[in-house]
């Protein structure tokens, strides 16, 4: 066996994922293109995140007893991403904010989306993701693969 580096990597926190389920909310608003849009619009700029693409939101339709049909819909930042898809027969909302910065404010995202949509109940949870994630670059960085100039753009 040869002698390897047995220096451990240092480690921080990669980032944060909060986990949304809404109870009781609010048929119109949950059954609402422009309501579900409203949210993967405007929620990244209110949490200072970058949108780099547009959102995307597609009607879905209902595919068995547990999927009643509604909106879904993701949006991607810089930071990682927002999610929402809701249930309007059952008046339920699931919701993801999942971001590489370290910090979330976990109480206003829960009231944005309770006022939008009047939810009676959340239920949440808040996840460190990446707790092991080296600190270090462990190799010489590279853009993606594929990548070419203009692939970067901002909105």
């Amino acid at each position: 066996m040869s002698k390897e580096n047995t220096a451990k990597t240092e480690t921080i926190q990669f980032g944060s994922h909060l986990t949304i389920d809404g109870y009781g909310g609010n048929f119109d608003a949950l059954n609402d293109r422009d309501t579900v849009m409203k949210v993967l619009d405007e929620l990244p700029e209110l949490l200072n995140m970058k949108k780099l693409q547009k959102p995307f939101l597609i009607a879905a339709a209902p595919n068995d007893k547990k999927d009643p049909g509604g909106w879904t819909g993701v949006v991607t930042i810089a930071e990682s991403h927002i999610s929402v898809h809701t249930f309007p027969a059952r008046h339920f909302v699931s919701a993801d904010v999942y971001t590489c910065t370290d910090t979330l404010d976990i109480q206003f995202i829960l009231a944005y989306f309770q006022k939008l949509f009047s939810l009676d109940d959340i239920e949440s949870n808040h996840i460190i993701r990446g707790t092991r994630y080296p600190a270090q670059n462990l190799c010489e960085p590279k853009m993606p693969s594929g990548m070419k100039e203009g692939d970067l753009k901002s909105l």
